[in-house]
């Protein structure tokens, strides 16, 4: 017990330094009097927006409530499910149904297809692509997000994928099957050493990163975000899920936080908001004027989920 408390007053001091040092950076970039920490004024309507929806989730388990939102999104009873296990290694498995399709029968949703290969000129072909076109929703899997984009970047795959949200229909995914939605993807590596990669462009003008503060990875996203200033960067931590509709209505769900980083003018974020499940905002106001939406962070609850 001793060890455990020791562990975390030893991770508080971590967090607490990365986040002063985060709001170290946006006074280097001249904005503090900018990060502002207040809830909305105006309640977000909830009708759906055109332009389908993102569910993406930081990596860890999926919040409940989370599925629940891909799959009302999806249709409901008559949602049209496709999956894509191909970031991780058991997809090529003998319990790939098990894993990744009997979660959803269970459900009841209307069906469940599997959508899976190693080949990039498969995937660029359109029978292969054609589950895709008569989805409502498609969730992606966790692994190796570097192997989506190798195979899935720039071929058919990905064009269906943005048809679908073109028609309304929904995206998903966790850890890999987040950092795969921006065009600008983190494929690897830490601080300095983050390489990059192409992803789906489902997200315009964003990059994710996942497992955010579980595996602290705030100097990663800000190093990324030095090389495109123009980009708002969305840290996600685990057990948390950001839901992204009509491309810029925002919400959070799930037990953590979405650090949203926003572009400055120069190699800092000009503000950074912490928003927790409940939160929501426009992303078009959000990144034009001051912050309508922001929540105290409180490092002991984040702690304490441990």
């Amino acid at each position: 017990m001793q060890d455990r408390a020791t562990g975390r007053a030893l991770r508080r001091v971590l967090w607490g330094s990365i986040v002063i040092g985060a709001v170290a950076l946006a006074v280097l970039g001249g904005t503090l009097g900018r990060l502002t920490l207040r809830p909305p004024e105006v309640a977000l309507a909830e009708e759906p927006m055109p332009g389908g929806a993102l569910v993406i989730c930081g990596g860890g388990r999926v919040p409940e409530e989370a599925t629940r939102r891909f799959l009302q999104l999806a249709g409901g009873r008559k949602a049209r499910i496709v999956v894509i296990p191909t970031a991780h290694a058991d997809a090529d498995g003998p319990d790939v149904d098990a894993d990744y399709l009997a979660p959803f029968r269970k459900r009841g949703v209307a069906s469940v297809r599997l959508l899976h290969t190693r080949s990039r000129a498969q995937a660029d072909d359109l029978d292969f692509a054609r589950p895709l076109a008569e989805a409502t929703g498609v969730w992606i899997g966790g692994g190796e997000q570097h192997v989506l984009s190798e195979i899935y970047a720039g071929t058919e795959v990905e064009r269906q994928l943005k048809a679908l949200l073109d028609r309304g229909g929904v995206i998903g995914g966790n850890s890999a099957g987040a950092a795969i939605m921006t065009r600008v993807m983190i494929a690897n590596g830490h601080r300095g050493t983050v390489t990059e990669g192409r992803g789906f462009d489902l997200l315009p003008n964003a990059i994710i990163d996942q497992h955010f503060l579980r595996r602290n990875r705030f100097d990663r996203l800000l190093h990324i975000l030095a090389r495109h200033p123009e980009l708002v960067g969305f840290g996600i931590d685990e057990d948390t899920a950001l839901v992204v509709q009509g491309g810029r209505r925002l919400s959070v769900i799930g037990n953590s936080y979405v650090v949203a980083c926003l572009p400055g003018n120069g190699a800092f974020p000009a503000r950074t908001e912490f928003l927790k499940s409940g939160d929501q905002a426009d992303l078009t106001l959000l990144t034009s004027s001051e912050a309508v939406i922001s929540s105290v962070l409180d490092l002991d609850e984040v702690l304490e989920a441990e």
